[in-house]
């Protein structure tokens, strides 16, 4: 995107955000409605893709269940590659990141960002967001094994001289969960604690 087109896009948004209209920029930076909405005041395209990458290698092991090795690599488009594993009871490296732990960091990830753009919009101030979340992995109604539940535990610190109450705080999280991408995507029960 050119320095013209970043420019117009930035004014775009400013605009729809303001008006609470949908708009995008298109290649040649013109203002168009339509692709980007709202959603409990957030401003997001209606549609786009997210990759990984992900590469695993037998190596010289033996191909049986409790030798083969379960580390992989998750390479995304920003550059970043990590190495994970499988959970440490399906024989994992517990020192490197297994799908459930993600699966949870990803819903309470997707929960603070959100919950980070709602309060903002609402002019209150955070110094400090923090969440211990909690996966339960269990079977499901179908008798098959998932994580059915995740509890987030957020710890948040406040700045400025406006602080919700337990009743706005409590609004702030029940919007940044009903528009949160990722807790839209699954079946999972998600509850703030």
């Amino acid at each position: 995107m050119s320095a013209g087109t970043r420019g117009t896009a930035l004014k775009c948004a400013a605009k729809a955000v303001a008006g609470r209209f949908a708009a995008d920029v298109s290649q040649q930076g013109v203002c168009n409605r339509g692709r980007l909405k709202f959603a409990g005041g957030v401003l997001y395209r209606g549609m786009s893709e997210h990759k990984a990458t992900l590469r695993w290698e037998r190596g010289d092991a033996e191909f049986s269940y409790q030798k083969y090795p379960r580390d992989h690599t998750w390479s995304f488009d920003g550059g970043h590659t990590m190495t994970a594993t499988a959970a440490p009871t399906y024989l994992g490296n517990p020192a490197n990141v297994d799908p459930e732990e993600a699966f949870v960091a990803a819903l309470a990830s997707c929960h603070m960002l959100t919950f980070l753009a709602i309060a903002c919009k609402q002019k209150f101030v955070l110094e400090k967001y923090e969440d211990e979340a909690v996966g339960h992995m269990e079977k499901n109604a179908e008798g098959k094994l998932a994580i059915t539940k995740v509890e987030l535990h957020p710890k948040i610190a406040w700045g400025g001289e406006k602080e919700p109450t337990a009743e706005e705080l409590d609004k702030l999280h029940h919007a940044a969960h009903e528009n949160c991408f990722i807790a839209n995507s699954v079946k999972t029960e998600v509850t703030v604690k």
